[in-house]
């Protein structure tokens, strides 16, 4: 059932100039708060690698509907965002604003980490990982090679081969869920939605963590998406990032005659970079990056694997 915003009718006879006027007037007119909540969405949009027009499609809300909300237009009802909230997998909170406001030592946190850089705020995720851990430190975290980034960054291609040489199983999440599900992921978002999708992606990282101490994995492009499942295959595997350029990724995904995830899209490289930069920051919590982009396969392949190898030695003398 579709469900709508209020919005002011436009007059039947504009006045000379009104076209000129009225962007200018909309802008002035913008709520920033509405502005500021428009703009989430379409970055947990752009995270979850969806279209705005599969979030209409999945929520039940118009396209209109959705475009105005995004740019900070039209006043969205409560249930309108709840639904909204429910489609993306994340809490009401993470779309109306700032939870962190909640209380005094949530502010204080904040204060506490406001301004720092990536560097020390991974530092700062680590050691409290480590502190509120169910589970002691995994000894295999080192032993399983996770690779993360978007489709066509060579996670596939580089995993086997980094998989061979270290003669260990290559395992794609993607394969594991399609083994759980009977069916293939797309099937998965078309018949249950995409917060089923990610609940047999959970399901199938907790399957090959605790069947494997020694593997290479590729991980689906919007695993990052999912903090629960993101940390846990953090906490479980070192990562890699396999980056690339929007155009080399495109280039790349069309050889294999798949525009995942941005089927039916006019405007598909647009969605792409849109996907790559919302999800930038989250990749970024990799334990290391590695950039495929105008390099041969041959010469992606020995500078990752000397590069790892040279990650995982320094890191095991820190730990010594």
């Amino acid at each position: 059932m579709n469900q709508t915003y209020s919005v002011v009718a436009a007059s039947a006879a504009p006045s000379p100039g009104a076209d000129d006027e009225a962007p200018k007037a909309e802008r002035e007119e913008r709520d920033p708060f509405l502005t500021a909540m428009g703009e989430r969405v379409r970055l947990l949009r752009a995270r979850r690698g969806m279209t705005r027009k599969t979030l209409a499609v999945e929520t039940g809300l118009s396209e209109r509907h959705l475009a105005n909300l995004e740019s900070g237009l039209g006043n969205a009802s409560v249930l309108v965002l709840r639904q909204i909230a429910a489609t993306l997998n994340c809490p009401l909170a993470e779309v109306i604003g700032d939870e962190t406001t909640s209380s005094a030592e949530w502010l204080l946190i904040r204060e506490l980490l406001q301004g720092r850089d990536q560097a020390a705020l991974q530092r700062a995720r680590v050691a409290l990982s480590e502190m509120f851990a169910q589970a002691p430190r995994d000894p295999h975290r080192k032993d399983r090679i996770a690779l993360i980034g978007l489709r066509g960054a060579g996670k596939s291609t580089l995993g086997r081969m980094l998989a061979q040489e270290r003669k260990v199983p290559f395992i794609e999440i993607t394969r594991v869920i399609e083994q759980m599900a009977g069916c293939p992921p797309s099937e998965i978002h078309s018949l249950y939605g995409a917060s089923a999708y990610r609940r047999y992606e959970q399901r199938a990282l907790e399957a090959v963590i605790g069947e494997h101490e020694r593997a290479v994995i590729a991980s689906p492009g919007g695993l990052v998406s999912e903090p629960g499942t993101f940390n846990m295959l953090l906490a479980h595997c070192f990562t890699v990032w396999l980056q690339a350029s929007p155009e080399e990724h495109m280039r790349r995904v069309v050889a294999q005659g798949d525009l995942r995830p941005m089927a039916g899209s006019k405007e598909a490289m647009e969605d792409l970079k849109r996907i790559l930069a919302g999800r930038s920051e989250l990749y970024g919590r990799a334990d290391m990056s590695f950039d495929t982009s105008e390099r041969t396969l041959a010469d992606a392949y020995l500078q990752l694997r000397d590069r790892l190898a040279a990650r995982l030695a320094a890191e095991l003398g820190d730990e010594a």
